[in-house]
């Protein structure tokens, strides 16, 4: 396999890590604290924490980069899908929004072969629908749940793939940093736009320490998404967003006991055949290439 598939893959497991990492703690501070306000909170504790190291590593000499509108187009992007997708997901079944926003690796592999004239051949694009079957035998969707809502969960994730896209056409020359940084800010912004028409609540210390620790698994991930989606080809790396629901389901059965049933069982089995045949079709594909 190529190096740069390689890190492209790897960088995306770990990004989806975190990303359930951090989700695991706002679930945990979502009880008692307002979505908008928390989302709010911790995106101010991400933009500082990513400055810090943006400053750290001296890419804050070049802040005239963040001027590119393509940075704050795709951190519009971001905002929006995160804001809409909150919207859904207090109004469907976990496992409904879970379904739906996992189809994103399906929209990023149509954006690809459109937009950068990937070619995906029928047995990676079969592997893929057999990742998200297993992701829907995970999740197990109640017809009833999907609504309008069910609507606006979709729009939320053609706007992640959209963002994802849209990582791949932003210059090598950008630091990975700076586009994090603009992310983070980008989000901060719409979240405090919802605020102002909220009432805050009081937020103790407990719950400040675990969003400050979810916004250092936010940055992170925001780093590592970034890396995958300017590494390798997209739609061999996209698929391995797959691999959140598996982190998701350790977490759910460590933290709060949750056990899959059977039918999960069978899902999560289709999930790892599929990302080992992906990995393996490429491997396949590599090694029968010329030299």
């Amino acid at each position: 396999m190529h190096a740069d598939n390689r890190r492209g893959i790897l960088a995306m497991s770990l990004a989806m890590a975190l990303f359930i990492a951090n989700d695991a703690l706002v679930k945990q501070v979502s009880a008692s604290l307002p979505g908008p306000q928390l989302i709010f909170i911790r995106g101010v504790m991400a933009t500082v924490l990513i400055a810090i190291m943006a400053q750290f590593l001296g890419h804050l000499q070049n802040w005239r980069l963040m001027l590119n509108r393509r940075l704050w187009l795709r951190g519009a992007v971001d905002a929006a899908s995160s804001l809409t997708y909150l919207t859904a997901l207090f109004h469907l079944p976990l496992g409904n929004a879970t379904a739906i926003n996992l189809a994103s690796p399906l929209f990023i592999t149509v954006f690809a072969i459109y937009f950068f004239k990937e070619h995906v051949s029928f047995q990676r694009g079969a592997f893929i629908l057999l990742g998200f079957g297993g992701v829907l035998l995970v999740v197990q969707p109640a017809s009833d749940g999907f609504n309008v809502y069910g609507v606006i969960c979709v729009i939320a994730t053609l706007l992640h793939a959209t963002r994802d896209t849209l990582t791949r056409a932003i210059g090598l020359h950008i630091p990975v940093l700076l586009i994090s940084l603009s992310t983070a800010i980008s989000v901060t912004l719409g979240a405090g736009a919802v605020t102002i028409t909220q009432t805050w609540e009081a937020v103790n210390t407990t719950e400040l320490l675990m969003l400050l620790l979810a916004s250092a698994f936010l940055s992170s991930a925001y780093y590592f998404l970034i890396i995958a989606m300017r590494t390798g080809e997209m739609s061999l790396v996209a698929p391995f967003r797959y691999s959140g629901l598996i982190f998701a389901l350790l977490i759910g059965y460590v933290v709060w006991g949750e056990i899959p049933n059977l039918l999960a069982c069978l899902g999560i089995f289709l999930l790892v055949i599929s990302g080992l045949m992906i990995l393996r079709e490429e491997n396949r594909k590599t090694h029968s290439a010329p030299e």
